[in-house]
């Protein structure tokens, strides 16, 4: 049995996201309007890249990989410990195995 290590970041992620076509404006609203944005990202295929992006940079508002600002205030709080979210959200998916 060989194992595949399945590395599925994409760097060049913005063009893939499921928002690019959107309004951008429609992803930086406030109360109510927040659970719209962020159902667009539930089934984005790059809504790991994006979150990273938005953790990383210390992005402030809108929905960024599915999770609001106030989401990822707190998230960055809880684990003052990961300097990278990009590596850490990296390391996640491709810690998915293939066995053959």
């Amino acid at each position: 049995m060989s194992v595949v290590i399945v590395d599925s970041w994409v760097d060049e992620w913005a063009t893939q996201a499921r928002c690019s076509d959107q309004d951008p404006d429609a992803l930086f609203v406030r109360g109510k309007a927040q659970h719209d944005a962020k159902a667009v990202c539930k089934t984005c295929p790059v809504l790991a890249q994006c979150l990273a992006e938005a953790l990383d940079n210390r992005t402030e508002f809108g929905v960024w990989g599915g999770m609001t600002e106030r989401e990822r205030r707190a998230l960055l709080r809880k684990r003052p410990d990961i300097t990278s979210w990009k590596s850490a959200l990296r390391a996640g998916m491709a810690s998915q195995v293939k066995a053959d």
